[in-house]
């Protein structure tokens, strides 16, 4: 007999963000039935960019709205020059030499080539490594550069070049409202969601976490400090381990870090590898792509610490806050939206910070467990895919070519 395949739909969602707003979106969603999207990033898995895009592609099909989803493809020289990028579009330095904007560019039209995009009704492309992709393109539909990076500082020249390929777009839509650059393009602001129904989100019993951390040696007599994310400098795993070597001399406790490489990222492994000798009993790195890992983890550590130093939003805290657990994240980007300090999670600027929460919330099973009662609710409120969705249809239903498509005009 065939398997039954169980995708998550908006009435999934009902019990947790209430009637009214299903009806809402079904009613902006019927408006635009049958619209043709397409989404292109490079990358299928690792980084928030993926965990995005694969429940909300579904979510946007199950409403009605036609959405596929492309990854570009490039060697490893092209997807080391757009890493070098992705650091200086959120304050790094670039050496920009005509040799790497011309790879650039020549992998992505080598991907226009590949892709088909002149029957659909939208074109979203995500962040820098597909963005030239609009000059490869007679326009007959709307196109919108979605930015997932930190733009509070980013590299003038860079900045500068990309201009050229930013402004062909007919919007572009930032995290946060701080990320606000000077274009003649419309700017908008959809902050990041999750899919709760994700085996990296959904429920899970004491007997499966346990199994999984079994499975990985992780030891569980003390309690566990974990940084779940990319192996990535922004996110200062070489920090963690200095505030965790703070605080154990006060609490004692085991800290594990887990991360994964992402394919479009070729400094993860160095990353990774530069942290390997900081390796003990007590300090466990753990590279591995399991989503059910990353659930027991957030579900039984004590603590959860995102120390990121630049953050575009930061999903793997909004995941930790939606299991309700005592989140540190670092006072960076979108962290700060989402977390309140003192209120459902803690705000740090430094590694001395860092420790003295860590020892806090290990000291204090209450607290830990009032800061994550009020984390579970922010992200009910305003953080599941569902809103996120309704910021597309939103965004969609603004372009007066689509009523004009809905009413079966020539465009």
């Amino acid at each position: 007999m065939p398997h039954r395949h169980n995708l998550a739909t908006i009435e999934d969602y009902r019990p947790l963000i209430g009637s009214a707003v299903v009806e809402r979106i079904r009613e902006k969603a019927d408006m635009l039935r049958g619209l043709h999207v397409a989404h292109i990033n490079s990358t299928y898995y690792g980084g928030g960019v993926a965990e995005i895009l694969s429940p909300l592609t579904l979510l946007m099909n199950s409403v009605g709205v036609m959405t596929g989803w492309r990854v570009i493809q490039g060697a490893p020289d092209f997807f080391s020059i757009t890493k070098k990028m992705h650091n200086a579009l959120q304050g790094g330095a670039i050496n920009l030499s005509p040799r790497k904007c011309r790879i650039y560019e020549d992998i992505v039209y080598e991907n226009a080539v590949r892709n088909h995009l002149h029957d659909h009704d939208f074109v979203i492309v995500h962040d820098p490594q597909p963005l030239p992709m609009v000059v490869n393109y007679k326009k007959n539909c709307p196109w919108v550069w979605r930015c997932h990076l930190d733009l509070t500082n980013p590299h003038r020249e860079l900045w500068e070049y990309l201009l050229q390929f930013i402004e062909l777009h007919d919007a572009v839509v930032l995290s946060l409202e701080e990320y606000r650059q000077r274009l003649r393009t419309p700017q908008l602001f959809f902050k990041p969601c999750i899919d709760p129904f994700s085996i990296k989100n959904r429920d899970m019993t004491a007997e499966n976490i346990r199994e999984r951390l079994d499975h990985y040696h992780i030891p569980t007599d003390l309690p566990i400090v974990t940084q779940i994310s990319r192996f990535d400098r922004w996110k200062d795993p070489a920090g963690v381990i200095e505030a965790f070597r703070l605080a154990r001399e006060e609490v004692p406790c085991t800290l594990v870090l887990l991360g994964n490489v992402a394919t479009d990222d070729p400094e993860g492994g160095e990353v990774y590898t530069s942290l390997l000798d900081q390796r003990e009993e007590r300090i466990i790195i753990i590279s591995r792509q399991d989503t059910a890992l990353v659930n027991a983890l957030q579900r039984h550590a004590a603590v959860v610490i995102q120390k990121s130093l630049r953050e575009g939003f930061g999903l793997t805290v909004t995941e930790a806050m939606w299991k309700g657990a005592a989140v540190i994240g670092g006072n960076a980007g979108g962290i700060s939206y989402q977390i309140e300090d003192g209120v459902n999670g803690f705000l740090v600027s430094t590694i001395e910070e860092a420790a003295d929460r860590i020892v806090r919330l290990i000291r204090d099973k209450d607290l830990r467990s009032s800061l994550g009662k009020a984390a579970r609710e922010q992200v009910r409120e305003n953080f599941l895919m569902t809103r996120l969705l309704e910021d597309y249809l939103d965004l969609f239903a603004s372009f007066e070519t689509i009523f004009r498509l809905r009413d079966g005009e020539e465009a």
